[in-house]
């Protein structure tokens, strides 16, 4: 029983704790991590100089005399073999040692007579002693909710989840960087706003005790963005959080990283040559492009123009969405669905939108941005309509933002990418839940 092993190795820490050893030290004496001392193993093991390598225990067998145990850090696995006639107090040690124990092992490099690359102890210590034992079955599907609640051990159980997140961690990077090099400025803006604005989701609500004030958290950083373009901020961008009060799937978490970006002078087609330069390292094969009612056409068997704007949002993502692997643009998205995006001059009911389409998932959407004071005045009106109708999910007018457009934003071309369904695409991930580390799950 799980209680009686809890039990059990309490009383090792007291029996460490009487023979003079803190099972939980402030400082790990580390001089080495294990693949550094793999890469340099002949050196080392020549040279027989000690080093010290730190580490969770993941396997240990206790042959009388001789103790071989598996140790882990973040860079590798290494074997460690304690001897009764090298170390002082190994008694205590093979009374008190767990998988699931961090140690540090000092020692000498050598190979054993099996040829596996190991360290000699000549020293050991316990530097956080493990009261529960690891699960020794982590897989298949029951198990998968159980996965994302405890991602700790789901982590040091599954060594290829560590490396999705490693993998994402470069891709964000990667971003970054590219960004930065065209000459982006990376900005900050509110996640507390007393208006949801940017995007069509049923905001998340708080309150502010000091205000006394209600403020939502934010659904995009959409309008906070532009603002800084009417400032004067030519290339902006920001990489955070957003917090949609949505349903969950295999696409949707109430809380995601977007990459949001702005680009004064510049118009939704040079945004798209930007965006499969900017991607063409993650998704090499050959890119299409299809127009909104085209893609509807082809793959729903309906035309635009009989459905009524509530419709068409729903069955794009439902019958045309799925149906697109490769890396697609969908463009001209109808102006009912696209509240902040400019109209094309030859057809005021569609706009200068597109959205890139890769296995059935949306990873980017981005537009010439509305600049019209006046005619945005008007869609947001509508919205807001929509909104008080009692559609949860209806942008809202937001005043601040209509007065610092009546000043006057340039034209612009703005983006944003899904940094959770890319990594998730990347990684050949299922489910964006496999590439965001402590995904929202339902309380127990």
């Amino acid at each position: 029983m799980l209680e009686d092993i809890i039990k059990e190795r309490r009383k090792k820490i007291e029996n460490l704790i009487k023979n003079g050893v803190r099972p939980f030290p402030s400082k790990a004496k580390r001089t080495i991590s294990i693949a550094e001392a793999l890469k340099n193993f002949n050196k080392l093991s020549r040279s027989k100089k000690q080093i010290f390598i730190a580490g969770r225990i993941l396997g240990l067998r206790d042959q009388g005399n001789l103790i071989f145990i598996d140790i882990k850090d973040e860079s590798g696995k290494l074997q460690g073999v304690i001897r009764k006639d090298s170390l002082i107090n190994f008694k205590l040690f093979k009374q008190t040692l767990d998988v699931g124990d961090f140690i540090s092992v000092g020692g000498n490099l050598f190979k054993t007579k099996s040829g596996e690359k190991s360290i000699e102890a000549k020293s050991v210590e316990i530097i956080a002693k493990s009261l529960r034992p690891l699960p020794t079955h982590w897989y298949g599907l029951k198990d998968v909710e159980e996965r994302f609640r405890k991602r700790y051990l789901d982590v040091i159980l599954n060594p290829e989840i560590k490396e999705k997140f490693f993998k994402r961690s470069e891709i964000i990077a990667y971003l970054r960087q590219k960004l930065n090099e065209e000459g982006f400025l990376e900005v900050e803006t509110p996640m507390l706003q007393p208006i949801p604005g940017g995007a069509k989701a049923r905001p998340f609500i708080t309150h502010h005790n000091a205000l006394d004030t209600d403020f939502y958290l934010r659904i995009a950083p959409e309008l906070y963005l532009k603002r800084l373009l009417v400032a004067g901020f030519e290339k902006i961008f920001e990489i955070g959080r957003n917090f949609r009060n949505e349903g969950i799937d295999r696409d949707h978490n109430p809380e995601f990283t977007m990459l949001e970006l702005y680009w004064a002078y510049q118009d939704w087609e040079g945004l798209m040559k930007f965006v499969e330069k900017l991607l063409k390292k993650f998704l090499a094969s050959r890119w299409g492009k299809i127009t909104f009612s085209e893609a509807l056409k082809k793959y729903a068997k309906t035309d635009v123009k009989k459905l009524a704007a509530e419709k068409l949002d729903e069955i794009f993502k439902k019958e045309v969405r799925p149906k697109i692997i490769k890396p697609t643009f969908i463009t001209h998205f109808p102006k009912s669905i696209s509240p902040l995006a400019k109209s094309c001059p030859d057809n005021p009911e569609l706009t200068e939108r597109f959205q890139l389409i890769v296995d059935g998932t949306e990873i980017v959407n981005g537009f010439s941005e509305l600049n019209d004071p006046i005619e945005q005045r008007k869609r947001m009106e509508e919205q807001e309509k929509l909104y008080r109708a009692g559609d949860p999910e209806a942008s809202r007018l937001d005043e601040d933002f209509l007065e610092a457009l009546e000043y006057g934003m340039p034209p612009a071309a703005g983006l944003g990418i899904g940094i959770d369904r890319l990594a998730a695409l990347i990684t050949k991930s299922h489910n964006i839940k496999e590439v965001i580390i402590f995904p929202t799950l339902k309380p127990k």
